[in-house]
């Protein structure tokens, strides 16, 4: 009987071929397709114009969409006249080709980074197209009821190979609508630049943890799992997370505090201790990055910003005092220096001119007198040893145009009672 409804659609397309009738499915096919193409090409050159989430997938769904809604008008207006059957097989290859390609388009959106997309943009159109095959044929329910029968025992109930099959499919469906609506939130609230980075992130985050929670809890309630046996699970891992993942809860807590308060932001100047220090380049629910001047990046646990000190240099203003010491030979006019570091320092043009450069005398030590440049900039995430060794360069250069003498440290050694030659 399966065999029979499996060739009952070859059947029918095979008596219309001898029908001269066909030829108007036919024509009716290529104008829909034509037409499909048509509205594909416009598509493309709207997409360039004006790049966009939805731009993109109505570039890649308006050939199958479009040549499916015309075939569908089309086998609409000649069935009271002809055969259809081309027209209706039309339709379900059209219909499953607009599947594949609006299930990839969600997927690649959802994780945009992920090169296994390509591998299974392959595999998901052919299993599309052995269901469609399945379906078309009439071999689906020999198929499902085979599968039935392949079950096993667990406790009380009887799960089958059908329904572990369903379940996942299930699952995979609502998943992946989840993660396109989280994609379509991310692209809206990034557009917001008038909303802090930091509230956006969280917010961001919160919305896919819940997106994909309520996506889990509908797919167990279609396959028909219970919810209230989860109730032990969810027990046991709120133990787990009191006793063995205390410290990764800890950080996942810190860290939606850090993004809350603001206290660190992406681009700060930060120092956790003496030997860890750098910009902030990610933050995440976990940990944050530090990258410093020379390309080191510090993964450093949100639990440690939160517990210890940090010195933020641009928490509330990204201006950064850079100070460099000079000494002078003790018979140099001081006021003559002083003026000269001060021009150095204002000529850079990194440095500010509000505040301007100060010079202050900071000891009368051996060799020399020491003097004190202090400036200011303001881009400190840019790097403070590089603008430090273009004064100090500068310095050097100005003095020995000045003939401002720089001392070094030296020792007369006197013989006493030395005998004669």
């Amino acid at each position: 009987m399966t065999e029979k409804r499996a060739l009952k659609l070859l059947g029918e397309l095979w008596s219309d071929l001898s029908d001269p009738d066909f030829i108007w499915q036919v024509v009716a096919l290529v104008v829909c397709i034509g037409v499909a193409i048509l509205a594909d090409r416009w598509w493309q050159r709207r997409g360039r114009q004006a790049a966009g989430r939805l731009g993109g997938a109505g570039a890649r769904l308006a050939f199958p969409v479009t040549a499916l809604v015309l075939a569908a008008v089309a086998q609409f207006a000649l069935r009271p006249f002809i055969h259809v059957n081309l027209l209706r097989l039309a339709i379900a290859l059209l219909g499953s080709l607009a599947l594949v390609r609006a299930i990839v388009y969600v997927l690649r959106h959802a994780f945009p980074s992920a090169a296994w997309l390509t591998a299974w943009e392959r595999i998901l159109a052919l299993v599309i197209w052995g269901g469609l095959a399945l379906y078309i044929t009439d071999v689906a329910p020999f198929v499902i009821e085979t599968l039935e029968q392949v079950a096993l025992p667990l406790g009380q109930q009887r799960i089958t190979l059908w329904t572990v099959l369903h379940g996942l499919a299930t699952v995979f469906v609502i998943m992946v609508f989840a993660l396109w609506v989280a994609a379509l939130f991310e692209s809206q609230l990034m557009k917001l630049t008038g909303l802090d980075s930091s509230v956006r992130i969280v917010a961001l985050r919160i919305t896919k943890a819940l997106l994909t929670l309520v996506a889990i809890l509908v797919s167990l309630s279609l396959i028909g799992i219970d919810m209230t046996a989860l109730s032990v699970f969810t027990g046991a891992l709120g133990v787990g997370l009191g006793f063995g993942l205390q410290k990764i809860a800890s950080n996942y807590v810190s860290g939606f505090i850090i993004l809350l308060d603001r206290s660190i932001r992406i681009g700060n100047l930060i120092q956790v201790d003496a030997a860890t220090s750098g910009a902030v380049t990610q933050i995440t629910t976990r940990y944050t990055v530090l990258r410093n001047g020379s390309g080191i990046e510090f993964i450093v646990p949100n639990e440690a910003l939160v517990s210890n000190i940090v010195q933020n240099q641009s928490y509330s203003d990204s201006r950064v005092r850079i100070a460099t010491t000079v000494g002078v030979a003790y018979g140099t006019d001081l006021e003559r220096a002083m003026a000269v570091m001060r021009e150095v320092a204002a000529a850079h043009p990194r440095v500010l001119a509000d505040p301007p450069p100060q010079v202050a005398l900071t000891q009368f030590a051996d060799s020399a007198i020491n003097l004190e440049l202090g400036f200011w900039i303001t881009d400190p995430e840019a790097g403070t040893g590089n603008v430090r060794s273009d004064v100090n360069l500068a310095l050097w250069k100005a003095f020995r145009d000045q003939g401002i003498e720089i001392p070094f440290p030296q020792r007369e050694v006197r013989i006493l009672n030395a005998p004669a030659a």
